[in-house]
């Protein structure tokens, strides 16, 4: 009997527990923040492109995201090893929603430094694949280990806000 007590006392526990809501609020960078499809070309000093697509890659997810700190201020790129490899604490302006490095910054997922510039969003800027406007991410982006640096000067990522439609992967 006492086991059954104690079955029903863990029961009612675990429900009354699994009731409380987490009340979570928006984070500092929420404007910026979210899931892209992006492409990446290869561009010229003054952001021509010269190569479409440059690695062949198509789109590919890309996320930005608050740092701990949860400021306005700064947040996160990061291709989640989906491109480059690359994780990268930014400056960023919510209000204005732009984002960029301030010069060559270590890349948190290996050995490198990475160099963000011209980072913003624009809202309601990007068409999806299925027709809908969605928000648009672009920005310029150098390694310190890129190799094909003579061919292009810098990488040119834009794209699109991720909608969650299997229409628009």
């Amino acid at each position: 009997m006492k086991r059954v007590i104690y079955l029903l006392m863990m029961c009612a526990v675990v429900l009354l527990t699994s009731c409380e809501k987490d009340d979570i609020e928006n984070t500092a960078t929420k404007a910026l923040a979210g899931e892209w499809y992006v492409t990446v070309d290869g561009v010229d000093a003054d952001g021509k492109v010269l190569y479409e697509d440059a690695f062949n890659l198509g789109h590919k997810m890309l996320y930005t995201y608050n740092t701990a700190a949860n400021v306005p201020t700064e947040m996160y790129v990061d291709d989640m090893k989906n491109f480059w490899e690359y994780k990268v604490r930014v400056k960023s302006d919510v209000k204005a929603l732009t984002f960029a490095t301030e010069g060559a910054v270590p890349n948190e997922r290996y050995d490198c430094d990475v160099t963000i510039e011209g980072g913003k969003v624009l809202l309601g800027a990007a068409t999806t694949p299925h027709g809908t406007p969605a928000d648009s991410i672009v920005f310029y982006v150098t390694f310190s280990d890129d190799t094909n640096i003579p061919l292009y000067a810098k990488l040119k990522v834009a794209g699109y806000r991720y909608t969650g439609l299997a229409e628009d992967e």
